[in-house]
């Protein structure tokens, strides 16, 4: 019922977003190019794909090899214009996704710029020897042309599944991806099954140029959010577990905690959320009302990065807090083939400096 009555909505949002992308196509809005090789990282629909992890993964692949930068937004950041992540960056200053790249990639050139095509001028003037740009979350801004666009789709709600904002979840329409050299269909189960993998390879309707490659998510050790010098622990079995999210799918997150306890006590807040003294509270008095000895507060890489810089988390530091990283794994056989169309792509066009 609620589909039907936004869809009108949904209408005329297709239309805005039709004229806007004719105008682009027909140059009446220019799209700027620059001579260093671009990557666009991006997705159809409204968060959740699993867009950090990748770019993460693209930063360890690229960074052995070249000079890497990622200019992001910076959603949710306090602060507007161009803005070069520090060493200590919090989300209130460059957003909660560029300040996790900053902290697990130091020497890394991490920036924000709500306007791409500023943001890649500001990295090449203060950085004229960057080899590769990374640009988070762009795939929908065309205001920059990238050389190389990589699109991601959730497993779980694939966008050829979705429909256009407010009816669904997509923020494009399907037809663009049309543009995406490569797709990944991301948080996929551990086993795919060749029905699997033809029902997606029939419905995406590939073009000759596009590459498909699935990937799952594999969780690392747990970190204390507030004591970086206490050694990584792996995860056992719980009594109960407090998990503490604030992105637009904790569902993989819960699959992976569910095994590990007797309890968990969820507490789901949305996408990008900017926790406040009185959400510290509840999650303090809920860890206070456990009685079982063996209990543990666990929350997502990204989350942590919120909690660190807002105000009232010091009611939670004294509590075994930690957070649980996620990296993407590609499934049998394809690491190699993603990794070389990456790397050939910038070792084309790498810039003669």
């Amino acid at each position: 019922m609620r589909r039907i009555l936004l869809f009108p909505f949904a209408i005329l949002y297709g239309c805005i977003i039709f004229v806007r992308n004719k105008l682009y196509d027909l140059g009446i809005l220019k799209s700027q190019t620059f001579d260093v090789p671009t990557i666009v990282v991006g997705n159809l629909a409204v968060g959740g794909s699993g867009k950090s992890p990748h770019i993460e993964y693209l930063i360890r692949l690229l960074k052995k090899e070249y000079s890497v930068a990622t200019l992001s937004r910076g959603y949710k950041r306090k602060t507007k214009g161009f803005r070069l992540a520090k060493q200590h960056a919090t989300a209130d200053e460059v957003g909660d996704e560029p300040a996790q790249f900053k902290h697990k990639f130091r020497k890394q050139t991490i920036a924000v710029d709500e306007k791409r095509p500023r943001g890649v001028r500001k990295i090449m003037e203060i950085d004229p020897y960057t080899d590769v740009i990374l640009l988070d979350d762009a795939f929908q801004h065309r205001a920059v042309k990238p050389g190389f666009s990589i699109l991601i789709t959730d497993y779980h709600n694939p966008y050829f599944d979705d429909y256009l904002m407010p009816t669904g979840r997509l923020r494009e329409h399907t037809y663009r991806a049309n543009k995406a050299d490569i797709i990944i269909v991301s948080k996929c189960p551990p086993v795919l099954t060749p029905f699997t993998i033809r029902r997606f390879q029939e419905n995406l309707k590939l073009k000759e140029h596009q590459s498909l490659f699935f990937t799952k998510y594999k969780y690392g050790q747990l970190h204390h959010v507030f004591n970086a010098s206490e050694p990584p622990k792996a995860l056992k079995k719980y009594s109960s577990i407090i998990m503490v999210t604030g992105i637009a799918n904790p569902y993989p997150l819960e699959e992976k905690l569910t095994p590990h306890c007797n309890e968990l006590i969820k507490f789901n807040y949305p996408d990008h959320f900017r926790y406040k003294k009185a959400n510290f509270e509840k999650i303090k008095e809920a860890y206070d009302n456990i009685f079982a000895k063996s209990k543990i507060i666990i929350t997502t890489e990204k989350d942590a990065t919120r909690i660190r810089s807002a105000d009232g988390h010091e009611i939670l530091k004294d509590l075994p807090l930690y957070f649980i990283p996620v990296e993407v794994v590609f499934h049998k056989g394809q690491k190699q083939k993603f990794d070389r169309r990456i790397l050939e792509y910038v070792k084309e066009n790498k810039r003669n400096q």
